[in-house]
């Protein structure tokens, strides 16, 4: 059963509106204001605990092998790790990560 055209409309609009009212709330109303340090101290975090969680998925279920883990992908996994820890450098880390990835997926077919 496929909804009328009006009812996709509302559900775009009302959609609209909720995200709209959701990020003027931290831009128009606190975005000229100072933050309080305990709030800008665990916004530093967010980025840490949000990465991996999107990348993870993408390591150990990959929809390119349904869902089956691919030792280049946890290789390269690895490497990133390896090299983040040990250079603390977020774009040596991605380049070794994609070469680690590409590079065994090349050697290994």
């Amino acid at each position: 059963m496929m909804p009328d055209n009006s009812t996709i409309w509302i559900v775009i609009v009302g959609l609209g509106i909720g995200t709209y009212l959701i990020r003027f709330s931290f831009l128009g109303l606190i975005g000229g204001r100072p933050l309080p340090e305990w709030l800008l101290r665990h916004l530093r975090y967010v980025a840490v605990g949000v990465l991996p969680a999107l990348i993870t998925p993408l390591v150990i279920w990959p929809q390119a092998t349904g869902g089956e883990p691919e030792p280049s992908r946890l290789l390269a996994a690895l490497v990133v790790l390896v090299v983040g820890v040990w250079w603390n450098n977020v774009i040596a880390a991605i380049a070794a990560g994609m070469l680690t990835l590409y590079g065994v997926q090349f050697i290994l077919g």
